[in-house]
């Protein structure tokens, strides 16, 4: 019985690890530059699922990036070399974690900003919150306009 919750164990184990889709043909003979190519795919956005790295993707175009970032790295350009050729091919879209430059600035701020507003917003509905409580332990019947507080304080008076 152990042997058996064991391997299904180890069978669940593979199934949850990530499926890379490089396929045995296209990887290089070169461990160093095969492990170049690996993390370089590993930056660069499949253009047809676009949430997935070409080294995940299975779609077509993302085998093509993966020869051409192969064949790029045996013909000695370097990794930067590599990007800035895919980059201008294919435009900053590409990359999976954009480069900060002038025309990121949105991207990269609005995280941070949207962070800030909530806390902001936040803040604001505690201390709202805090006044409203505050205001009605200060009336003598919650939920009462100024209007029916100085008409219940009248009749209060007048009787006494």
């Amino acid at each position: 019985m152990r042997s058996l919750f064991t391997s299904f164990f180890l069978c669940l184990c593979l199934l949850a690890s990530p499926a890379m889709a490089v396929a045995p043909d296209e990887i290089l003979d070169d461990p160093a530059l095969e492990a170049r190519a690996r993390v370089l795919s590993a930056e660069l956005r499949c253009m047809v699922c676009q949430n997935q790295s070409i080294d995940d993707s299975d779609a077509p175009l993302a085998k093509d990036l993966r020869v051409l970032v192969r064949e790029r790295l045996v013909a000695g350009d370097s990794d930067a070399q590599v990007i800035d050729y895919l980059v201008s091919r294919y435009g900053e879209f590409v990359l999976l974690k954009p480069r900060f430059a002038w025309n990121t600035l949105a991207l990269w701020a609005a995280g941070p900003l949207a962070l800030v507003a909530g806390l902001f917003a936040i803040i604001l509905a505690l201390r709202k919150r805090r006044a409203q409580s505050a205001q009605a332990a200060d009336s003598p019947v919650a939920g009462l306009s100024e209007e029916e507080e100085r008409r219940l304080k009248a009749l209060l008076e007048d009787n006494g």
